[in-house]
């Protein structure tokens, strides 16, 4: 049965003009990047008020302590698994367009994907909360315990999306458009819990796009807009399509 459904998910992607990918937390499990939700996921581990904008602009010192213990002690020898690479080898035969992500580890960046769109920004890089200078991560020591900007000494945040915040519109505008352009969405590794980036697979199938799922469990998209859903690892399954559409396709 997955042989067949991998096999039609090969022919949608040999048919398919425009294919977008819309990822979540799940392409980088396999990484060893936890999941956020999940029972095993670091809101169960960590009070998710300290990412929450409003509480780490007033305790900036307990706030920057779990950052830096979830996004960077944890992160950083991370690096790209076959799910990753599967995209960036679609994107390099010219059948991907680009990826909309909802992750912020860079592992997509790091695979080679050129065209990635980050929806909730990137943990690579900082920004001044005060004169929004930005900065990479490897010019700001993060053994202080709140990291501030050289320039004007205001207090520095990660570059991604925090509670409270709101998406940048450019990026929100730019992932929009890349949904309604596609045929063809390949949905992999997120729940559909996160709004309003759960909205982006909606968007695609409104304006006559098929989706392909490839996720460990059921996700709120799988009965509703799914046309194949695959249940299993990503970095195998896509690995597997990749590897079946270059022996009969390319």
């Amino acid at each position: 049965m997955k042989n067949d459904l991998i096999n039609q998910s090969v022919d949608y992607i040999n048919k398919s003009k425009v294919i977008v990918a819309f990822t979540g937390a799940g392409v980088s499990a396999e990484s060893n990047i936890p999941t956020f939700r999940d029972d095993d996921g670091i809101w169960q581990k960590y009070n998710p008020q300290l990412l929450e904008i409003n509480h780490f602009m007033a305790n900036p010192a307990d706030s920057w302590k779990v950052i830096k213990q979830i996004f960077y002690d944890k992160f950083a020898n991370a690096n790209p698994n076959d799910a990753h690479y599967a995209f960036m080898e679609l994107e390099r035969m010219g059948k991907l367009r680009s990826i909309i992500t909802q992750n912020i580890d860079n592992l997509h960046q790091k695979s080679g994907s050129k065209n990635v769109i980050e929806f909730h920004g990137n943990s690579n890089k900082l920004v001044c909360t005060n004169c929004h200078q930005g900065y990479a991560i490897g010019e700001i020591d993060l053994n202080k315990d709140i990291p501030r900007c050289p320039k004007c000494f205001g207090i520095l945040k990660p570059d991604f999306v925090f509670f409270g915040e709101s998406i940048d519109q450019k990026i929100h505008n730019l992932a929009a458009r890349e949904a309604q352009l596609c045929d063809l969405m390949i949905i992999v590794g997120t729940s559909g819990e996160v709004f309003p980036a759960a909205l982006i697979p909606e968007n695609a199938k409104f304006y006559g796009a098929k989706i392909i799922e490839i996720n460990t469990k059921p996700s709120n998209y799988t009965n509703s807009l799914v046309d194949i859903f695959i249940e299993g690892k990503a970095s195998r399954i896509l690995k597997e399509i990749v590897n079946l559409y270059k022996q009969k396709y390319f």
